[in-house]
Order: C-alpha cells, then sequence, then structure tokens
C-alpha cells in the first residue's frame, strides 16, 4: 500500500514537471525591454502548487527535474547559467513558501508562505546576480549593478504574479493531488 501511495505521488509531481515544461514553452515574454533578456514565464506555478501539495522537499525535486529539463529543451539558450539561475531562484522560493505552509495549511498561512517566498526569491536573486551574472557573462560586476533596478522589479513581478496564481488555483485541484 506504501509503495502505491509513493509511486502515485511520484507520478502527480511528474505530471507537475511536464506541466511547468510545457507552460515556459508557450507562455514566455519580456517584461521590461530595457532587459529583454529577463523573461517572464508561469513555470514556478506547478512547481509551487507542487511544493504546497507534497511540501518543500518535493518542491525542491520539482524544481531541480524541471530546471533541467527546461535547460536542456525549452530554454537550452541559455545553458548553465540559466539552469543555475532558475534553480537558485526558484529553490530559495519554494523552500521557504513550503516550509511556512507545510505547518499551518490555511489561506493566511498561504499568503504568509507565498509573500515570503517572494521576497526571499528577491534578495536572493540580487546576490547570486551579483555573484554568478558576471562569471557567465563576463559583464562587470557593476554593469550588473546598473541593472539591478530591473532585476530587483523583474523578480518581484514574476514571483508576485506566480503567487497570485497559485493561490487562486491551489485550493481548486489540491482535492486530486491528494486523492
Amino acid at each position: 500500500m506504501e509503495k502505491q501511495k509513493n509511486l502515485n505521488k511520484l507520478a502527480k509531481m511528474a505530471m507537475l514537471v511536464a506541466i511547468s515544461v510545457i507552460l515556459v514553452s508557450i507562455v514566455h515574454f519580456p517584461i521590461f525591454p530595457a532587459v529583454a533578456f529577463l523573461e517572464y514565464d508561469p513555470a514556478d506555478i506547478p512547481i509551487l502548487i507542487g511544493t504546497f501539495a507534497f511540501g518543500p522537499i518535493a518542491g525542491l525535486m520539482i524544481t531541480a527535474v524541471v530546471c533541467v529539463v527546461q535547460g536542456v529543451t525549452v530554454s537550452a539558450g541559455s545553458g548553465a547559467y540559466g539552469i543555475i539561475m532558475h534553480m537558485i531562484a526558484t529553490g530559495a522560493f519554494v523552500l521557504v513558501a513550503g516550509l511556512l505552509y507545510r505547518h499551518k495549511k490555511t489561506k493566511k498561512e498561504a499568503i504568509i508562505a507565498l509573500a515570503s517566498g517572494t521576497l526571499t526569491m528577491v534578495v536572493v536573486m540580487y546576490f547570486a546576480n551579483l555573484v554568478i551574472t558576471p562569471m557567465f557573462t563576463g559583464w562587470p560586476v557593476e554593469a550588473v549593478k546598473e541593472l539591478m533596478p530591473f532585476i530587483l522589479a523583474f523578480n518581484a513581478v514574476k514571483a508576485g504574479l506566480n503567487s497570485l496564481v497559485t493561490f487562486l488555483l491551489y485550493k481548486r485541484i489540491s482535492g486530486f493531488l491528494h486523492r
């Protein structure tokens, strides 16, 4: 019985990975023309739903698989840089939101978890961009600092939109995930 339950959970997590990759392949667009390489995509929504349904460790596992699959298929142009940055951004978000939501699964706690995850992603990506972006792009740190207002705003908008959609969808589909 336990083996069947674990297999069922794994299948649902795989389904969320597939939905995430499909979403990023059909929905991606720049938010700020000045930094068109920063594209919004809804790939984190199924990841966050999986995190709320199955916990932060499962959320990190879904994140890792999505990052690699997306990074070698629909987002192959960004290479290892894209995989690493996506893993850091979404991983930080998922870890914080999942840890906060797992003990008290209420609407209020979901809002707190998603807001905290959003803030965490923005802060973590500030530092990640200062360290990792110059290594992969060859840009001087000062050039990255000049783009930082756009980078911070992009991460806030992306995480905020994905949080809002997750909040609106999760309870509607959580019954299916917990069956």
